[in-house]
């Protein structure tokens, strides 16, 4: 059984942080997902597709009720890595980008989720270092994560 954080792990510094490479990070705390969350993010990005804000159309489809966006799960990664995960002595964090995102299931709306984090590389370059972490978002009861994505920041401390 894993026990939510009451607060994130803290990395003293950015040297420190990088010393955790291969470490699982943590567990952030359980999220719902609900209909009003999938609305409003269907409003922000003007993707109204039926499965995700059409509850009656989606009760009749694949997955019996309506699902949340993917990018919507890859959204929640920055709140999720917060819970998760913080450095100090860091003067800037830039977020580079992703290596690799995938959603292996989806994520039906009254669905809790929670995220894994995993630190798989550390590379020093120009700018400072770049961190890759690996996200993995559980819905409770699957055994298929919803998103596994590495995602790339560059932290200068």
């Amino acid at each position: 059984m894993t026990i939510e954080p009451d607060s994130p792990r803290v990395f003293r510094s950015v040297d420190a942080f990088a010393d955790s490479v291969g470490e699982e990070l943590g567990t952030s705390r359980w999220l719902t997902i609900d209909q009003k969350m999938v609305d409003d993010f269907a409003d922000a990005t003007r993707d109204h597709q039926w499965i995700h804000v059409d509850p009656v159309r989606a009760a009749a489809g694949r997955y019996g009720a309506t699902i949340a966006h993917g990018y919507l799960t890859l959204s929640l990664l920055p709140s999720f890595g917060w819970q998760i995960y913080s450095v100090e002595g860091v003067d800037m964090g830039v977020n580079y980008g992703l290596d690799s995102v995938r959603f292996p299931s989806p994520v039906v709306v009254g669905s809790r989720i929670r995220a894994t984090a995993t630190l798989t590389d550390v590379q020093d370059t120009r700018a400072g270092k770049r961190f890759v972490v690996r996200f993995v978002v559980h819905v409770e009861g699957s055994n298929k994560p919803a998103c596994v994505a590495d995602t790339i920041r560059i932290l200068v401390g």
